[in-house]
C-alpha cells in the first residue's frame, strides 16, 4: 500500500464532517476582505484541534500554529477563502444563497483540504519543529497575501519554507502537478478614461465621440502583443470592460476601458505598459479626444524555488506513485497572489486534480469533494517529510 492510501484510510472517518464544512462555505460565500464569517469557521475548527490561533492580518485572515519536538525549523501551508462576485448557475442543493456571488474558483475546496489536514496532523504530531497553517483572504482582487506580509506575517510566523496549491478542473482528482520556476504569469490592470465633447446624436461634427475613440484604442490594443512582443515571450492583453454611454441619441462625454495585461518578464511588462500608455494618448487625440490612465500594479508572476519544489514533488511521488504526478510544461498565463510568499520565502505552488469539472470562474464550477482527502492527505505527509521526526 502507498503511504498516501494509508492516510486517506486515516481520514476517511473524517470525510463526511469535512464535506459538510466545504458545502457549508460553498453556500455562504463572501468576497475578499469581507469574508467574516468564514473567517469565524475557520478560526472556531482550528481552535477545537488544539492549534494557537492568530486573526486579524489582513482583516479576516487566520493563522494557527502548532508545535511539536525540539527542531527550530518551520513550514508554512497556505489556502485561500474568498469567493468571487459570479451568480452561480450550479443548481445544487448547496449553492449559493449570496445574489452575485459564489465560490466559482474552488476556495471553498482548498481551505477544506487544509482543515482536514490540521486535523491529521495534530492527532498524528509526527512531525519535528513548527507548522504555520495560513488561511488567507482577498486572493482574487485585492492581493491579501501582499497585505499579509505588509502586516507582519512572516515577521510574526517565520517559515524556513512556504507551500500552496490550486485545484485544476481536466487533472483527474488524486493526481498532482509541478513546474520548477515560473508557474504563472504576472498581472496589471489599467483603467483608461477617455474624454470627449458630448452632444446629440444627430449632430456628431459638433462633438468629440470618445466611443469611437475607445472603439479605436481597442482594436490598436491587439497590436501591443502582435507587434512589440517578441514571439518568443508570451503575454496578452485583455479588454475586458468598455463602458460608454445611455442612449442611441446621445453622443457621451466619456468612454471607459478596464484592460488586463498579462507577462512573465518584467522587462516585458514594463514594454506594454509604456506602449499601452501611448497607445491610449495618441489613439485619443487622433479624434481630437484626450485620454487619461490609471494602473494598478498587480501580482508579480508565480516563481517556484527549485529546491522546495523538488521535495513536493518527491513527496507525491512517494505517496502516489510516479503515474499519479504531472510536470507542468509551460507557464499558465493566470495569475496568483500567492506569488508576493514566493518573493519573501523558499516554496512551491502546485496544481491538484479536480476531475472533469466547469473552468474556473465559471457560473457552473464546483469543487470536486473526491478531491478533499487526497488534498489533506498530501500536505499531512508533506508536513511530516519536511519535518521529519
Amino acid at each position: 500500500m502507498l503511504r498516501n492510501e494509508s492516510l486517506i484510510e486515516d481520514l476517511k472517518g473524517d470525510e463526511a464532517e469535512l464535506v459538510a464544512i466545504r458545502q457549508d462555505l460553498h453556500t455562504h460565500p463572501e468576497i475578499g476582505l469581507e469574508e467574516v464569517r468564514t473567517s469565524e469557521v475557520v478560526a472556531k475548527e482550528l481552535a477545537r484541534l488544539g492549534y494557537e490561533v492568530h486573526r486579524g492580518l489582513a482583516k479576516t485572515g487566520v493563522v494557527a500554529t502548532l508545535r511539536n519536538g525540539t527542531s527550530r525549523k518551520s513550514i508554512g501551508l497556505r489556502a485561500d477563502f474568498d469567493a468571487l462576485p459570479i451568480e452561480e448557475a450550479t443548481g445544487l442543493p448547496y449553492a449559493s444563497k449570496t445574489a452575485g456571488k459564489m465560490h466559482a474558483c474552488g476556495h471553498d475546496g482548498h481551505t477544506t483540504m487544509l482543515l482536514g489536514a490540521a486535523r491529521q496532523i495534530a492527532r498524528r504530531k509526527a512531525f519535528d519543529g513548527t507548522v504555520h497553517l495560513i488561511f488567507q483572504p482577498a486572493e482574487e482582487n485585492h492581493g491579501g497575501a501582499r497585505i499579509m506580509i505588509e502586516e507582519g506575517l512572516f515577521k510574526k510566523f517565520p517559515c524556513d519554507a512556504v507551500f500552496g496549491a490550486h485545484n485544476e478542473p481536466g487533472m483527474p482528482v488524486g493526481n498532482f502537478g509541478f513546474r520548477e520556476g515560473t508557474l504563472m504569469a504576472a498581472v496589471d490592470q489599467v483603467q483608461i478614461t477617455i474624454r470627449g465633447k458630448g452632444g446629440h446624436g444627430a449632430q456628431p461634427e459638433e462633438t468629440v465621440d470618445p466611443i469611437v475613440a475607445g472603439a479605436s484604442l481597442v482594436m490598436a490594443l491587439q497590436t501591443v502583443v502582435s507587434r512589440n512582443v517578441t514571439p518568443h515571450e508570451r503575454a496578452v492583453v485583455t479588454v475586458g470592460c468598455l463602458k460608454a454611454g445611455a442612449a442611441c441619441n446621445v453622443i457621451p462625454e466619456t468612454a471607459f476601458l478596464d484592460v488586463s495585461l498579462r507577462y512573465f518578464d518584467p522587462e516585458v511588462g514594463a514594454m506594454m505598459r509604456q506602449r499601452i500608455g501611448t497607445l491610449a494618448d495618441g489613439q485619443a487625440r487622433s479624434f481630437g479626444a484626450s485620454a487619461e490612465c490609471n494602473w494598478i500594479l498587480g501580482y508579480p508572476a508565480t516563481i517556484n524555488e527549485p529546491a522546495s519544489t523538488r521535495i513536493a514533488r518527491e513527496v507525491a511521488v512517494d505517496m502516489l506513485g510516479a503515474d499519479k504526478v504531472r510536470d507542468i510544461d509551460k507557464p499558465f498565463l493566470g495569475s496568483e497572489d500567492f506569488s508576493f510568499m514566493l518573493q519573501e520565502r523558499p516554496g512551491s505552488y502546485l496544481m491538484m486534480g479536480n476531475g472533469d469539472s466547469a473552468p474556473l470562474h465559471n457560473p457552473a464550477y464546483n469543487f470536486n469533494d473526491a478531491a478533499i482527502l487526497p488534498g489533506a492527505a498530501y500536505w499531512t505527509e508533506l508536513v511530516e517529510r519536511y519535518l521529519k521526526a
